[in-house]
């Protein structure tokens, strides 16, 4: 039994109240992105990543290590400032926003384990709920709410994890991961990555959506006094879900493209892109792995970046969540089960990312309606989450690379990560949750089907 125990939980506060942030200041209130309603009622995202320490003791660790890496961090914060602040909502206004004040502070839980680092930092199988231990929670009340909180672990004489939740309203995959890349970098060098674009972007007139899009996000179908609270929908922890990590090298995904082009009948249409075809190929080998009724629903979902697809694309140095959610329904297991079940899959993610390229920013919205309309919630879903396009194994503190990381799901629908691979330049990462059963079946048919 793994014995966690709480050492001290600090504030962390901005170094200084930078006046460079793209135009905000502490005190200044951000309203949110349109895509932020989206996010709003789901749960938060939690991302452990395990760092092998060649000195881990505990004098060097409390003497050393963790003053430097709060020192780094109230430095990287001034360049975040949003993370430290608060998500607020007046129950009359049907936009929420962001308020930076000058006693904001992020909260850093710094907690020791008795638990095999080599185990919970590994890529074979373990139970969900060893890793829930390792990510802090995240201060949520009906009308306020903390963006980001981290937790420091120290497995003493082997490593350390870093515990990651955010607040996905505030802030996308991307943003995150700049944030903690950033972290990295001024803890190892003591200053901001040379080429990093500064200042970070706040200004969400940036984001400019269409006057008639923006009228359409705000009529919020669902429940007003549902929608108005910040608080999330509660969470059941699954006892016997299990979760591993695995890769497909770039000559497997070669493989794959291959065989979608002989399976197809208009291949010379498919837009065979890694995220398709890696998709298509977990999303099969899921639906055989869970059986069950041919006829019942499937549906999955997928993450799509607005960035580029509004005139003027938003900057690149922007701060905060502009992605939004792909539901695709109307499907069933029969689809995935057969022979032909990879290439359907191909075919069906690779439609809908066409189509979202040949159009605007309506499109992405277009799709997300069609997707809540036909969305049931007594089903569970297949989604994903990461990027092999992030570089979320740049994160380098000056221990080398990270041994691992894992985002841990705390939805019931069924979720696996992309990420790029730790020891190679090429191909895809994939960790992945299922029930014991289900991920017995799961890990012959992935590993067979290549």
């Amino acid at each position: 039994m793994m014995a966690l125990k709480v050492i001290k939980i600090s504030p962390v506060s901005p170094a200084i109240p930078s006046d460079s942030n793209g135009g905000n200041t502490i005190g200044d209130a951000l309203r949110v992105t349109e895509s932020f309603l989206v996010w709003l009622k789901i749960n938060t995202t939690n991302r452990v990543i395990f760092y092998k320490l060649t000195e881990s003791s505990r004098d060097l660790f409390y003497t050393v290590t963790l003053p430097k890496l709060e020192r780094s961090l109230s430095l990287t914060l001034s360049h975040f400032l949003p993370l430290s602040g608060q998500l607020k909502r007046d129950p009359q206004d049907p936009k929420p926003y962001i308020i930076i004040s000058p006693q904001d502070t992020v909260t850093l839980t710094v907690a020791e384990i008795d638990a095999d680092f080599s185990h919970l930092s590994g890529k074979g199988l373990r139970h969900q709920t060893e890793l829930r231990a390792l990510v802090p929670e995240l201060h949520v009340s009906s009308d306020s709410a903390s963006i980001l909180s981290l937790q420091i672990t120290l497995f003493p004489n082997e490593g350390v994890c870093m515990g990651i939740t955010s607040n996905h309203a505030a802030l996308d995959g991307k943003t995150a991961v700049k944030f903690l890349k950033s972290w990295a970098h001024v803890f190892k060098h003591g200053a901001m990555p040379q080429d990093f674009h500064l200042p970070m972007v706040l200004d969400r007139t940036v984001v400019n959506v269409p006057a008639e899009l923006e009228s359409k996000i705000f009529q919020l179908p669902q429940d007003k006094a549902y929608v108005r609270s910040l608080k999330l929908p509660s969470t059941r922890e699954i006892e016997d879900l299990v979760r591993i990590t695995l890769g497909l090298s770039q000559e497997n995904v070669n493989k794959l493209r291959e065989r979608a082009k002989t399976e197809s009948t208009r291949s010379d249409l498919l837009h065979l892109s890694t995220f398709v075809l890696t998709y298509a190929y977990v999303l099969t080998c899921v639906v055989k792995a869970r059986g069950g009724d041919a006829d019942r629903p499937v549906p999955f979902m997928y993450v799509a970046d607005f960035r580029d697809r509004l005139d003027p694309p938003v900057p690149v140095s922007y701060f905060g969540n502009c992605v939004m959610p792909i539901n695709i329904a109307g499907y069933k297991a029969k689809t995935f089960l057969g022979e032909d079940g990879f290439v359907n899959g191909v075919h069906i993610l690779s439609d809908s990312i066409r189509y979202l390229s040949s159009r605007g920013v309506e499109s992405i919205w277009e799709l997300y309606e069609k997707g809540i309309k036909t969305f049931d919630p007594s089903v569970e879903k297949l989604s994903v989450g990461g990027s092999n396009r992030f570089g979320i194994y740049g994160s380098d503190f000056g221990w080398g690379r990270p041994v691992n990381t894992e985002l841990v799901s705390l939805s019931r629908n069924i979720l696996f990560t992309m990420s790029e691979r730790r020891d190679d330049t090429s191909g895809v990462e994939i960790g992945i949750c299922l029930k014991k059963c289900e991920m017995d079946a799961f890990i012959p048919l992935f590993q067979n089907g290549l």
